[in-house]
């Protein structure tokens, strides 16, 4: 039992000492170019994540691939530019807005628009409901039992 919890320990450190890249650069403009990049573009396996939170093998693949591209000169624009020839807009985390990606920004209000239209119809529906006319029988039972109600009351 002890070895397997051994073993279960040394996996795990193993694990956190490879989430770590080190990349050396020329200038430090470079490693700010870097970071800014890493942090605007987005892991595509985990999505949520952007690249330098994320210790996916694709994410490390891309850092690897964006730290040679600086390193090699190039801009900013031009490796965004790069990514996103490869990989489309969703690799970016503020995409352009454009008829490609108009339902990425405003899908979310669209579908609050929808929630609150729903919700809207559903409350009128049921208030509509509610305020229905009872039927000359009924109102005639109803008016007997409160009757009888009220007798009641003033014994």
């Amino acid at each position: 039992m002890r070895t397997i919890l051994v073993l279960l320990t040394l996996v795990g450190v193993q694990t956190v000492n490879a989430a770590v890249d080190v990349y050396e650069f020329k200038t430090t403009e470079q490693a700010e170019h870097y970071q800014q990049l890493v942090e605007e573009l987005r892991c595509l396996v985990c999505q949520n994540q952007n690249l330098a939170d994320s210790n996916s093998g694709l994410a490390q693949d891309l850092r690897h691939e964006v730290a040679t591209q600086i390193s090699n000169g190039a801009s900013e624009k031009q490796v965004v530019d790069f990514m996103v020839a490869r990989y489309g807009d969703f690799v970016r985390y503020k995409p352009p807005v454009k008829s490609t990606t108009l339902l990425l920004w405003f899908g979310p209000f669209l579908m609050l628009l929808i929630a609150v239209w729903g919700g809207l119809i559903f409350v009128r529906r049921r208030s509509n409901s509610a305020q229905r006319v009872l039927s000359p029988s009924t109102q005639a039972q109803l008016s007997h039992l409160l009757q009888d109600n009220d007798r009641d009351n003033t014994k």
